[in-house]
């Protein structure tokens, strides 16, 4: 577990006072395991306590580079200093989107947002306008954001509570959804191609568009199986539905143009958001302009004050520069490959059985030796174990997130370095999960609270 003394007791009651639970954002509660960052530098993050980490979780995926990545940081105070929001377009702005346009194959037109729940949103309006259709496709144990309309069948779904896969039942994340807004939604599971293909025929007349995680982010970094994504473009072609990937995870992750030049499979439309900015709030739609073309006078509607404010475009252009000149990318396939091949071994060595999923910037570890290729299957997954070892593992400095749904994400800033001393730490937190003598289980105690 974390380390907790009483100067982060004192920081989570004055949390507790002034925001529900003591956070901004649910996932952020970890029960009597909470902490309170004191700042982040590179591939480090430190507590109130001082105490250092080498940070896997990355802000949920954003920091890309490194915290405080000085070229971001410098570019980004240079520009603040002309201004923060104006009600016009500004220069960092169109350098932002001639970047993300030079750098992403199939996009020739951009509008920012700030999210990339707003991104979602705004994406499946356009949609929606293009093809005079209201209905969309999502696929169960993806993930889009936290408005009404996607909050069904997430990561977080009960397996045994889906229904038949060739008629999903939907899964609501929460209270607070209206009833109705479920009827715009055709569900369906993730990687069943043969299942999903009859879906789309039988429900192309009234089709917006496909929602898809090219690769499931939100669930351990789940692969698509071949033929998957080449069934959706293939008949998203034929029916005339808007193929959008969501890319919020994966765009300037899985490499500079995110995943459609990883698996060769061009969208329509893509949402980014997070790597796209090393970590700074800005989301972007962007894709073909015969689709983006219709945010026009009396069109769509798509508005926002911050909209493209000049910190988030900033750091998108400076981001994205250093991406361009230097290998970021080529470090992130070494580091990432030395982390999955050692976490890999060591968890075979120590008999326990696993899966490593996902790409070296990106990945995911399953504990279960069954093919795992949706929220179904994953069902079989020892997700209490591997809380075990995250918090053995963040004891000693590491820290990967708990819950093994979320990936690990590796920065630009991690040395050789720091895998070492994440591949000892890892093993030594096996050892002791193992050995009987981590018998707190800490996973335990989270799901108690949660309840």
């Amino acid at each position: 577990m974390v380390h907790q003394t009483h100067v982060t007791e004192s920081w989570l009651q004055r949390a507790r006072a002034v925001m529900p639970r003591g956070v901004t954002s649910n996932f952020r509660d970890w029960g009597p395991h909470s902490f309170v960052i004191q700042k982040g530098e590179g591939a480090y993050i430190w507590d109130v306590e001082g105490k250092r980490y080498i940070d896997y979780r990355l802000g949920y995926g954003p920091i890309i580079l490194g915290h405080g990545y000085p070229a971001v940081v410098e570019r980004v105070a240079e520009a603040m200093r002309h201004g923060n929001v104006f009600a016009a377009t500004h220069v960092y702005e169109v350098e932002a989107a001639e970047r993300l346009v030079r750098m992403v194959p199939s996009v020739d037109m951009v509008r920012f947002s700030n999210s990339g729940s707003e991104a979602t949103m705004h994406a499946l309006r356009l949609a929606r306008a293009y093809t005079g259709r209201e209905k969309f496709m999502k696929f169960e144990g993806c993930y889009h954001g936290a408005h009404d309309y996607v909050l069904f069948s997430t990561a977080g779904s009960i397996a045994s509570a889906l229904g038949d896969p060739h008629d999903p039942v939907p899964f609501q994340a929460g209270s607070g959804i209206p009833k109705g807004i479920r009827e715009y939604l055709i569900l369906a599971p993730y990687n069943r191609t043969e299942i999903v293909a009859r879906m789309i025929r039988d429900h192309a007349h009234e089709l917006a568009a496909i929602f898809v995680e090219p690769m499931m982010g939100n669930l351990s970094g789940i692969m698509p199986r071949p033929g998957f994504l080449e069934m959706l473009r293939e008949l998203s072609s034929e029916y005339g539905i808007v193929l959008i990937f969501d890319e919020v995870k994966t765009g300037f992750r899985m490499g500079k143009g995110g995943a459609e030049p990883y698996f060769n499979i061009t969208p329509d439309l893509k949402t980014f958001a997070k790597a796209m900015g090393n970590g700074y709030p800005i989301s972007a739609i962007a894709g073909k302009a015969e689709i983006m073309s219709h945010y026009r006078g009396g069109g769509v509607t798509h508005a926002g004050t911050y909209n493209g404010n000049i910190v988030g475009t900033a750091a998108v252009a400076a981001t994205l520069d250093v991406m361009e000149r230097e290998d970021v990318f080529g470090v992130l396939e070494q580091r990432g490959t030395a982390l999955m091949q050692g976490v890999d071994e060591i968890l075979t060595r120590y008999g326990v059985p696993h899966r490593v999923s996902g790409v070296p910037a990106m990945f995911g570890i399953i504990m279960t030796d069954e093919d795992v290729y949706d929220v179904r299957t994953y069902a079989a997954a020892d997700m209490a174990l591997y809380r075990d070892i995250a918090f053995a593992a963040i004891k000693r400095g590491v820290m990967f997130d708990p819950d093994p749904r979320e990936p690990w994400f590796l920065c630009y800033a991690l040395s050789e370095e720091d895998v070492a001393e994440t591949l000892n730490v890892f093993e030594d937190a096996v050892k002791e999960v193992l050995s009987g003598k981590s018998m707190s289980t800490p996973s335990a105690i989270l799901e108690q609270s949660a309840s």
